[in-house]
């Protein structure tokens, strides 16, 4: 028994009309998905449909043996002006098999390969343009690309130009048909008397008099100045069907001319492709410094060749996601043939019951991309990811026989654009915060998206030529990087070849004609023709060569017979065949691709068939097509003239480059002490902040490596070596020398690099901790060692915390002291604990530069609290502060809660609590601010309370970012000096400032403030302190009602967010989870593992605050 599918109220008559979006239905019918599920009722007037939004239903529905598409909707609206064109065209309409099978051809790889000069004509217009704007200039990409999608399509399918760069205002065809596709929109949900009583028609039907205007003329000066190409119009004009043999009429090939004309412009510039790709590389920094990474490393300097585009594997990528997240057809219609049911039997579909799909939403199933599928994620579609998806999953361009017929001019039109935008300009979004919109019309596009382009500094990008002719000449002649034959012209041989081919496209049969050609040059005789030609009669006195390929899994329509002929045979029918097969195909259909190719070739082999060479395997969406072909020629040619000794000579090899093989890269120390995602950062920056005479503090700034991106309020993750003094401390105390090299080996898991060559000095610096107290555990080890001073060591195990702790007792301290004792350098090795990263909070926003990050560092430098001689050095903090520009260091990135983070919304304000080196974080909020406010946004302006030594001292950006910031209107800053109170109206801490400004605190809570801490315990209780004594003061209120006043506020709003690594001991379970704290343990817990720490991550927590020699935050 099926479920009944669920319907949304509806009105009488109208039914869902008044729930639909008149300018977006695509966001109604989302809604609707998302309020009822996978399918429910639409009820559109008197008809009933029914829509689905998953994978699975999409997938059922994805069966042209059971479902075809509807031409209704919409699309029925549309016919107004195209008529029974391709797009338009009802399954029963002849006029659709007429034309799929006479243009289909010229969309094939060889037709689109010939359109590539002037793809680069048109799209070096565009280039002009914004370079002659300058970066002043605000943009509007969806109407440019507008431009250049309208210009191609004419230009490569019609041979005609509209100049459109050379407008001031768009083509008048663009405007009427962009109002035609909107008001024929806005008709399917509406009533007809409406439309007729209000006057809609007038401007309407003047619309589609505008579109036929200009197909009329391209018509007529096609058939006034007629020429030979044999692009798309020539052959609607002069083509005939091959399986009727009829032309199209005047009026269909009018109707066709006007579809290519919309459909070309709508698929590329306004679905998912330029304006939404270049969107979501915008919002995603990360990808789109890998995707200029991989522009600049493929072309260089130099203009996109064709053989280049197939290279740009990430650039695809992108391409695929954006087309996942935007799908060119967001919506569908299919009716069913017969009574169906869908969802493994869950739902009843009538027969002719229309479905609906919604193929954007359908192509974000958590159930099939993750939980992150409404993300922008290229790396989803590489490394055979892509491949390995499930039937249908991937539809951007609609399904089956009905699907985009110029989805490779728009692939490969994009494959150009992009890099010469990237190569040329660094792009920028108008509003930094701009969140994506939609405008609907037969597709959609990016609604109100506008973006800044400035030329690339330092670097001098030659355009392409605008010319096709130049740009040809400027390329020169492509370089072949396969081995080629040279045939040998002098010999004439009677051994035929016999060459068949499987065609729709005519891309096959090119191939084919090239071997039937090149044979005479080999010593063959070549025959050829269509493999239906040589159903049931394969010769068996030369050697055969098949070219075929497939279409939606299907075989060739010249092929078919031959395929049901071979797949039929059950013996050794076949085994005096030798041959060779070349199959073509797009990845893109990767579930049927190859299916024919590969059948035909094992049939053959499987019936006695003797296979000359390897199979070839052409992939027809990437531009290295022709080269996979080359090389399978080439290696064709050479088998059969061995086989049949011909003569033929070799060219000479082309001469091998330098090839290099990092052996380490550098990243083996993090894999060891799993840290997978640490890499390499290049260090840019080291500078001082501060003065002589008190704690220093740097700025330190990192390039980041590829694959890591930020946002404000992030931590870096720093992966350091011990200070070189400690290292040569342990180094002398063992005897050892640095520059020895030993291979340690375990029976047991160890964090130790083992069974690989490591030097001293390099094992000691990166692997171990050797600063850290001594646990009881090592007190126990070291009282069973030769001479071991067992009484000294059970005084110290009776005090611990105070013997130990307290005075921060290494193993390394005891060891020098009693010099006598004997431990084995294997022994203390295994006592001393891994390296651990350590983790600060990042001060710079990815607003500011996306590819690096900055760092506010205090660096411990401290007298030894045990007495020694030597003073104790933060591991980290030393190893950063002795960092070199160019230096490389092991990072990561690690995402701060959700909360610690600035507002989105820019005009919330802040009020920020920060001491010393906590100042980091509050940076980063600030910058980011400071960008929006520099981008003409509204930003509101926020307070800084910040408490240090004196403004000489360590008053940390005071004369730069925050002098800066502060002229810009984006912040206030109340400081605090501990030691020249005078200059902060007498006020020595945060909490004395806060008191005395309470009334501008109060009057920003009041606006909705957001407020943030970050700095060490105590000044996060003396800030809570303040603050409720501000709630007393105000509500008249004790202190216990006042503190759970505040304890509310912060539970219930996020509005007070404190940061600082461990969670508040007391703190209630809700604000520990929701909140991001970083306020670190109590000054006794300065064990090296306490017994409360417990967990790898209370462990690493309380190692942080003890490097630093100090009850201080990690910010």
């Amino acid at each position: 028994m099926t479920t009944p599918i669920p319907c949304p109220p509806s009105l009488p008559f109208l039914g869902h009309i008044t729930s639909i979006d008149k300018d977006l239905p695509l966001l109604s019918f989302s809604l609707l998905a998302q309020q009822y599920g996978e399918i429910y009722q639409f009820h559109q007037f008197s008809v009933k449909k029914v829509v689905v939004s998953s994978y699975e239903l999409m997938h059922d529905v994805s069966d042209d043996k059971k479902f075809f598409k509807n031409i209704g909707g919409v699309l029925e609206q549309v016919r107004n002006g195209v008529g029974d064109g391709l797009v338009t065209a009802r399954p029963d309409e002849e006029n659709w098999g007429l034309a799929h099978r006479l243009l289909t051809p010229a969309f094939g790889a060889v037709g689109i390969r010939d359109m590539f000069d002037d793809m680069c004509d048109i799209a070096t217009q565009l280039i002009v343009k914004w370079e002659r704007f300058g970066p002043g200039a605000v943009i509007n990409p969806a109407e440019d690309f507008t431009r250049l999608t309208f210009d191609t399509i004419t230009l490569c399918a019609m041979s005609h130009r509209l100049n459109s760069f050379y407008r001031e205002t768009n083509h008048p065809f663009v405007q009427a048909m962009v109002d035609f596709l909107l008001e024929s929109g806005r008709r399917t949900f509406r009533p007809s008397v409406v439309t007729n009583v209000m006057g809609y028609n007038t401007k309407y039907e003047a619309d589609i008099k505008v579109m036929t205007d200009l197909a009329n003329d391209i018509i007529a000066d096609r058939k006034k100045n007629p020429t030979e190409k044999n692009d798309l119009l020539n052959r609607m004009l002069n083509g005939k069907d091959p399986k009727t043999g009829k032309g199209l009429s005047d009026e269909n090939i009018r109707y066709n001319l006007l579809t290519f004309l919309i459909a070309g412009h709508e698929t590329t510039s306004s679905i998912a492709t330029l304006s939404f790709t270049l969107y979501y590389l915008l919002k995603n920094p990360e990808a789109m410094r890998k995707l200029r990474q991989e522009v600049d490393e493929v072309l260089g300097d130099q203009p996109p060749q064709l053989q280049d585009l197939s290279k740009l594997t990430y650039l695809n990528a992108c391409l695929r996601e954006c087309l996942r997240l935007s799908p060119a057809s967001p919506i569908r219609s299919v009716d069913a043939r017969d009574d169906t049911v869908i969802g493994g039997g869950k739902y009843t579909i009538q027969k002719g019951q229309s479905v609906i799909i919604t193929t954007g939403r359908a192509q974000r199933d958590p159930k099939i991309w993750g939980e992150d599928a409404d993300e922008f994620k290229p790396e989803r579609m590489l490394d055979g990811k892509f491949d390995q998806l499930p039937p249908h999953a991937w539809q951007p361009f609609g399904f089956g026989m009905r699907a985009c017929i110029g989805r490779a001019l728009a692939w490969q039109e994009m494959l150009i654009l992009i890099p010469l935008i990237l190569q040329r300009f660094d792009i920028a979004m108008e509003n930094p915060s701009y969140e994506l919109e939609i405008k609907q019309t037969l597709t959609i596009k990016p609604k109100e998206f506008h973006i800044r382009a400035a030329p690339r500094k330092g670097r001098a990008v030659p355009l392409a030529i605008p010319s096709s002719s130049l740009l040809q000449a400027r390329r020169g002649d492509e370089k072949k990087p396969s081995k080629t034959t040279v045939p040998v012209q002098d010999t004439v041989s009677n051994t035929p070849v016999y060459v068949m081919y499987g065609s729709n496209t005519g891309t096959s049969e090119t191939f084919a004609q090239r071997i039937a050609s090149d044979a005479a040059s080999y010593g063959f005789r070549a025959s050829i023709g269509t493999l239906d030609s040589f159903t049931g009669k394969i010769p068996t006195d030369g050697p055969v060569v098949i070219i075929t390929a497939s279409f939606e899994g299907e075989p060739a329509d010249n092929a078919a017979h031959f395929v049901e002929w071979i797949t039929s045979l059950k013996g050794s029918e076949l085994t005096n065949v030798s041959y060779g097969l070349f199959g073509c195909g797009n990845r893109d259909w990767y579930q049927s691709y190859q299916r024919i190719p590969t059948l035909i070739d094992r049939l053959l082999e499987e019936r006695g068939g003797r296979r000359l060479v390897p199979r070839g395997v052409g992939d027809a969406s990437a531009a290295e097509f022709f080269e996979r072909y080359d090389d399978w020629q080439a290696q064709l040619w050479e088998s059969l003239s061995q086989e049949y000794k011909t003569v033929v000579s070799q060219s000479p090899d082309i001469p091998r480059g330098l090839e290099m093989k990092t052996v380490d890269p550098g990243t083996f120390r993090a894999s060891v002490l799993r840290q997978p995602d640490a890499a390499l950062g290049t260090v840019v920056e080291n500078t001082l902040l501060t003065k002589p005479g008190t704690s220093p503090k740097r700025h330190i700034v990192f390039e980041l490596p590829e694959g890591m991106s930020t946002r404000a309020g992030d931590y870096l993750a720093i992966l350091p070596s011990n200070p070189v003094r400690d290292v040569q401390r342990v180094i002398a105390r063992f005897g050892l020398s640095g520059e020895q090299e030993i291979i340690l080996s375990t029976t047991g898991p160890t964090p130790l690099p083992v069974n690989r060559p490591i030097g001293i000095f390099a094992l000691l610096s990166g692997y171990v901790e050797i600063s850290q107290p001594a646990t009881t555990r090592d007190l126990n080890v070291l009282m069973s060692a030769e001479n071991a001073p067992v009484d000294f060591l059970r005084e110290l195990t009776s005090d611990y915390s105070g013997k130990v702790v307290a005075r921060r007792l290494s193993i390394l301290d005891i060891l020098e002291d009693h010099s006598s004792m004997k431990l084995s350098f294997a022994t203390y090795l295994h006592m001393l604990p891994s390296m651990r990263v350590r983790q600060y909070s990042i001060s710079s926003s990815p607003l500011w530069d996306a590819q690096r990050v900055s760092l506010t560092v205090s660096v411990v430098d401290a007298p030894s609290i045990a007495g020694r001689k030597e003073g104790f050095l933060g591991v980290a903090s030393t190893y950063l502060a002795g960092l070199r520009p160019g230096d490389k260091v092991q990072i990561a990135v690690r995402a701060s809660a959700t909360a610690f983070h600035p507002p989105a919304d820019p005009t919330i304000p802040m009020v920020m609590f920060a001491a010393g080196s906590g100042l980091a974080p509050m940076r980063g909020f600030l910058q980011e601010r400071a960008m929006q406010k520099k981008a003409g946004r509204e930003v509101a302006k926020s307070l800084l309370f910040f408490g240090c030594r004196s403004p000489e001292l360590d008053y940390l950006y005071s004369d730069s970012d925050l002098k800066e910031w502060i002229e810009l209107g984006v912040v206030d800053v109340r400081p605090a000096f501990s030691r020249a109170t005078e200059l902060s109206h007498g006020c020595k801490y945060i909490q004395d400032r806060i008191w005395l400004d309470r009334a501008d605190v109060n009057e920003l809570y009041d606006k909705h403030a957001k407020f943030y801490t970050c700095g060490a315990r105590r000044i996060a209780q003396g800030i809570k302190d303040v603050l409720s004594k501000m709630i007393m003061d105000r509500h008249n209120v004790n202190e216990s009602e006042a503190e759970e006043m505040f304890e509310r506020a912060i539970q219930g709003s996020w509005r007070y967010v404190r940061s600082s690594e461990p969670p508040m001991t007391n703190a209630p379970p809700a604000l520990a989870f929701k909140l991001k704290l970083l306020i670190p343990l109590p000054v006794e817990s300065l064990a090296p593992y306490p017994p409360q720490a417990q967990s790898e991550v209370e462990r690493e927590r309380w190692g942080e605050r003890k490097d630093r020699g100090l009850p201080r935050a990690t910010g």
